[in-house]
């Protein structure tokens, strides 16, 4: 037991060291450190290779050993000159926000005006996009955080066996919240982001065409049917892979409700507000910029069966569009990346102005969130009311 709780004790006090060296140095004192203008997060394997050997840049110029990252994706990897870091976390909620505090405490980065360009694969809701697709959200929403029955014991008045935190009844505002139910990023950004995007022919394939074409019978799912496009639509955080159309039905009314109407459930992850909770908290004390934010999931699987497909045989089959998904990361992300690198002395390096609250639903970084109850900090940042 003793060794254990010494080994524990040295790494918090890394961490806690590290973190004071990169609050306390003057803004001169940073030239040692690597300052990216965009970093890169992938969650797993094929999410990271996809940004190494392509044309546009080299991210294995550097390849760094980050204290703290995932034991299976130990180093960030950037370009010689720095410009450009790319990291893998690790799936799953935890890996995100571990991965990324340490990330934000070490001592070998300067992170304070990095845009992060979160590239991973997502499910797809086929009435709002389809796979090989690519999101760009502006609220991300922490599904997970409810209440649960089983479905063989669902009160017979409730339409779901989800019921949010500190409620008796779907349908009821969370009463009970821990502060990273809904993050916000910056729309302004986002929408740049969007245009960069659009300048890509987008890949697909004759898998991913057929798998579609399952989904052509149903009247609402028009956009399951469609080429891969660029939209602009909400994800979901959970740590459990959900299938069926009354989950996914859920999980959109959940969404609706904590933002009080204002996203639209569109793709599903595992890491998001994970990795947003911890840039938050990093954000509080200047070591990131929170309105430097890009989220963008590319549909790599539909997130219910098509009509004659049980929610089983969904579930367990393969992913048809999983291989279109990985490749637009690369062809969708890269321009993003370029746009924010070649554009830096004109619009990014002083940063781009939101135009709404940016944030999580607590007001953490000051501000009013426009959904949910309001600021918990009287719309200044939780270190003024510390």
């Amino acid at each position: 037991m003793w060794p254990k709780l010494v080994i524990f004790a040295c790494w918090v006090s890394y961490f806690v060291c590290a973190l004071a060296s990169s609050v306390s140095l003057p803004s001169g004192k940073h030239s040692n450190k690597i300052q990216p203008k965009v970093f890169i997060i992938g969650m797993f394997s094929s999410e990271g290779n996809i940004w190494h050997g392509i044309s546009e840049f080299d991210v294995l110029a550097q390849n760094i050993t980050v204290p703290g990252f995932s034991p299976l994706f130990q180093q960030a990897h950037c370009t010689a000159d720095g410009s450009i870091c790319q990291l893998v976390t690790g799936e799953g909620e935890i890996n995100a926000a571990v991965t990324i505090s340490a990330l934000s405490a070490s001592a070998l980065f300067d992170l304070r005006t990095t845009y992060f360009l979160i590239a991973g694969i997502a499910g797809i809701n086929p009435a709002l996009g389809t796979v090989g697709g690519v999101t760009f959200a502006r609220f991300a929403v922490q599904v997970g955080l409810q209440y649960e029955f089983d479905a063989r014991e669902i009160p017979a008045n409730f339409s779901t066996g989800y019921v949010p935190q500190g409620s008796k009844a779907p349908g009821q505002y969370p009463a009970t919240l821990y502060g990273t139910e809904v993050f916000e990023v910056n729309d302004n950004l986002r929408q740049l982001a969007i245009s960069f995007a659009r300048n890509a022919t987008l890949y697909d394939d004759a898998n991913a065409q057929a798998y579609r074409a399952l989904y052509a019978n149903h009247s609402g799912w028009t956009a399951a049917t469609q080429p891969p496009s660029i939209v602009g639509c909400d994800t979901v955080t959970s740590d459990q892979f959900f299938s069926g159309a009354l989950l996914a039905d859920a999980m959109s009314n959940y969404t609706s409700l904590v933002t009080n109407g204002t996203a639209t459930y569109c793709t599903t992850q595992q890491e998001d507000n994970a990795t947003l909770e911890a840039l938050t908290r990093a954000a509080l004390f200047g070591l990131v910029d929170f309105a430097r934010i890009i989220v963008m999931r590319t549909g790599s699987n539909f997130d219910r069966p098509y009509d004659g497909q049980t929610p089983q045989e969904h579930l367990f089959s393969s992913s048809p569009g999983f291989l279109a998904s990985i490749r637009n990361l690369h062809v969708a992300g890269a321009p993003v990346v370029l746009g924010i690198v070649e554009g830096w002395e004109k619009t990014f390096k002083r940063g781009v102005k939101p135009s709404n609250y940016v944030g999580d639903i607590l007001g953490t970084l000051g501000g009013v969130p426009d959904f949910g109850p309001g600021s918990k900090f009287g719309g200044q940042s939780a270190n003024a009311t510390a």
